[in-house]
């Protein structure tokens, strides 16, 4: 089992790399991108890249740029001057103490603030002298309505009610509850609850929007529904010279939400790092859980056993050559030739006549005349009194002949 181990990890990850591919390859219905930025430089649905362009074209001659600063501290404007517009668009006008100062203190100076937000800080409704729906939560999630989003334009200030829809996400918010003496109703939604008022403050004028998605890019782009924008716009003081298009809260919102949710949630937003992520799990337990197996020791490598009984003959041979007594080696040669047939070919070497030269012809294969030869040799050593170098010589090649051919 564990010398397959390498391989059920290799197809388990190359099924899981097959996965990715074809389901990133594969293209997908189209769908509605359904992320809600209200940026300026989003062309996505809910961007906001229609209304800020359009800016230059209500107000012409009117220099418009966008802020990331708080209020006050604008690149490009004073709260000290007039005829400004200031612009915020957000999901969430989580405004403090000290904003609100500068906000009020620039609209008294003879400047319009358009604020277009779901969320209000429950400081800015004390304030504003309103009760807004959201005042509590701390966020509104838009929903997602079968029938269109519809929502009204009053008359007055305007020349007849306008009516006005799309199809796409709304947020539910509205005013419970606004200051008849220093408030404006400038619009209601579906339900003839009030979502657009305007309040006046010295020389300047605040307008409060609790539907930020109207100024998407989708919802101006649906219809005729640019003329929601121009008949908004039309509520400002003329003789506009600067129009500032704030998008302080937007990155005050999303440095919340990065706070609370951290790197990793943040990470696991992108489905591709989320599926490598998990696939980097799975393919880790399995290896775990393969290695936990017992591991087999190595096997060692098994030599053949040498031969030592034939090396050691080999070793008293030379002996005996070097020291010249060659029928003493003769004998030993002809003792180890008996052995040898004793052991393999179960015959008797008490007698080496002619029934034992045909039996062991028959049992070996070797011809009776080299197997004569043989025992005619031994038989001369008994008797022998000395051997010569050539005769240790004949005998032992009539030896090696016979060992090879039996």
């Amino acid at each position: 089992m564990k010398r397959y181990t390498p391989y059920i990890l290799i197809f388990f990850v190359v099924s899981a790399f097959i996965i990715l591919l074809a389901t990133g390859v594969t293209t997908p219905k189209k769908k509605l991108d359904e992320r809600i930025t209200l940026r300026h430089a989003d062309k996505k649905p809910y961007g906001t890249y229609v209304a800020y362009n359009l800016l230059k074209s209500t107000f012409p001659g009117a220099e418009v740029f966008t802020s990331k600063y708080e209020p006050g501290y604008w690149e490009n404007a004073s709260d000290k001057d007039k005829d400004q517009l200031l612009m915020i668009i957000t999901d969430k006008f989580d405004v403090d103490r000290f904003e609100m100062n500068n906000l009020i203190e620039f609209a008294e100076n003879g400047n319009d603030v358009f604020i277009s937000t779901v969320y209000m800080s429950s400081y800015a409704d004390e304030v504003f002298r309103c009760n807004s729906s959201s005042g509590d939560l701390n966020y509104i999630a838009p929903t997602d309505l079968k029938k269109n989003y519809r929502f009204y334009l009053k008359n007055p200030p305007f020349d007849h009610r306008r009516v006005f829809t799309y199809p796409g996400r709304t947020f539910s918010s509205f005013f419970s509850e606004t200051d008849s003496a220093t408030t404006d109703i400038l619009g209601n939604d579906a339900s003839e609850r009030v979502n657009f008022i305007r309040l006046q403050t010295g020389k300047g004028q605040v307008f409060l929007h609790l539907e930020p998605l109207s100024f998407s890019n989708y919802f101006l782009l649906n219809k005729d529904n640019a003329e929601f924008y121009s008949n908004v716009m039309s509520l400002i003081r003329p003789g506009i010279r600067k129009v500032i298009w704030d998008e302080y809260y937007l990155n005050k919102r999303a440095a919340n939400n990065k706070r609370k949710k951290g790197w990793m949630s943040v990470l696991m937003q992108y489905p591709a790092f989320r599926a490598a992520l998990i696939t980097a799990i799975i393919t880790l337990i399995l290896f775990v859980l393969f290695e936990m197996r017992r591991k087999q020791r190595i096997i060692p490598v098994m030599t053949k056993p040498a031969n030592d009984s034939l090396d050691f003959v080999k070793t008293i041979g030379r002996l005996y050559y070097e020291k010249g007594d060659h029928k003493n080696l003769c004998k030993k040669m002809a003792a180890y030739f008996s052995e040898h047939v004793r052991n393999k070919y179960k015959l008797p070497t008490t007698k080496l006549d002619a029934e034992f030269i045909k039996n062991l012809h028959y049992k070996s294969g070797v011809p009776e005349t080299e197997i004569e030869g043989i025992t005619d040799f031994i038989s001369y050593l008994d008797g022998a009194t000395a051997i010569s170098q050539s005769q240790l010589k004949d005998f032992y090649k009539q030896l090696e002949s016979f060992y090879k051919k039996a």
